[in-house]
């Protein structure tokens, strides 16, 4: 019986040591029963961007695929393009009419239409000359009293007539010289400015639907096929810049005044290479309770902060979701 009970106790205190001592390893601390190292739990986000047409229409073509990879200016796909292109051709069209008409009123008549008015003015003048012998021989007539006064009225009244009508064609070519009224090459002007604008405004709407990659980015996701029709305002691509992939991770509120605009933070992550690094481009102003996706026996209750950093360029590209651990910040 004493051997027993020496036994059990014996047993007893081996089992104590064994819990402190496993307690105070390692061990508790990575199943997240101990003390935590400093770290900082976080992932990464990828801010999309969602490419969508303004107008619905049929998706004729869509020249990317998920997956790859898009230089600035590359096309991203095509909604049937026809009644926009036949608005372009008719803008091009009014503009091109209104250009001509007002370059008209700029520039007088033609020079034809000049040499006919030219023209009928020599023809008076010649006429002016025979009117004016006419009249002359009429009123030497009269005062002979050969010829009746009802004659030489007729010859005076066909010089007045001819000397008017020279005076008019001579008017009319000075006028075939000059350009229009200001009133109408003002509203001619306008016309252009406001056809200029039309034509503008179809060439943007015919762009809109064929629209190419604002920057070298990732293609992220297609949601649309060849054929579909596509509502206006649906995206059809998106897109993943890499600018645009940034770290989130959380800091406890004791450490949070340590963190500056700027400041440069060194994570890792699996299979990653080592002495990765970012800046911080954003720290939350709000507290919060952990994420439940960086629970820890120590850490469930804690309140923390939430800060992104933007990875230095020239690394290794990161997936959105990725888990990393940021490095603690200096102190």
């Amino acid at each position: 019986m004493k051997r027993a009970r020496l036994l059990a106790v014996t047993v007893a205190a081996i089992a104590t040591l064994a819990v402190v001592f496993w307690w105070s390893a390692p061990l508790p601390a990575m199943l997240g029963f101990g003390k935590e190292d400093g770290r900082y739990l976080g992932y990464v986000e990828g801010e999309t961007s969602l490419i969508a047409p303004p107008v619905a229409g049929r998706l004729v073509a869509r020249p990317v695929q998920r997956g790859e990879h898009v230089k600035k200016g590359d096309r991203l796909f095509v909604i049937d393009p026809v009644v926009a292109e036949a608005e372009v051709d008719r803008a091009e069209a009014a503009l091109a009419e209104s250009k001509a008409r007002y370059e008209n009123l700029l520039t007088g008549k033609r020079p034809s239409e000049q040499e006919v008015t030219r023209a009928q003015r020599r023809e008076a003048e010649a006429a002016l000359v025979q009117a004016r012998l006419d009249y002359k021989r009429q009123s030497e007539l009269m005062q002979r009293g050969i010829n009746a006064r009802q004659a030489y009225e007729q010859a005076e009244s066909q010089v007045r007539q001819l000397q008017a009508r020279v005076a008019s064609l001579s008017a009319q070519e000075e006028v075939n010289t000059l350009a229009a009224r200001p009133d109408e090459i003002a509203a001619a002007k306008a016309t252009v400015g406001q056809n200029q604008a039309n034509l503008e405004q179809a060439r943007k709407r015919l762009a809109d639907q064929m629209p190419v990659a604002p920057e070298d980015a990732l293609v992220e996701n297609t949601f649309f096929n060849v054929g579909e029709w596509v509502p206006a305002g649906t995206p059809v691509v998106s897109l993943l810049p890499a600018f645009r992939v940034k770290l989130r991770f959380f800091i406890p509120q004791e450490d949070v005044a340590r963190v500056r605009m700027g400041q440069p933070v060194s994570f890792t992550c699996d299979s990653c290479p080592p002495a990765l690094e970012a800046h911080v481009i954003y720290v939350s102003p709000r507290a919060e309770y952990t994420p439940p996706v960086t629970y820890s026996q120590s850490a469930r209750a804690k309140l923390v902060f939430l800060i992104e950093a933007r990875p230095d360029s020239g690394q290794m590209p990161l997936s959105p979701g990725l888990p990393v651990t940021v490095a603690p910040l200096p102190r």
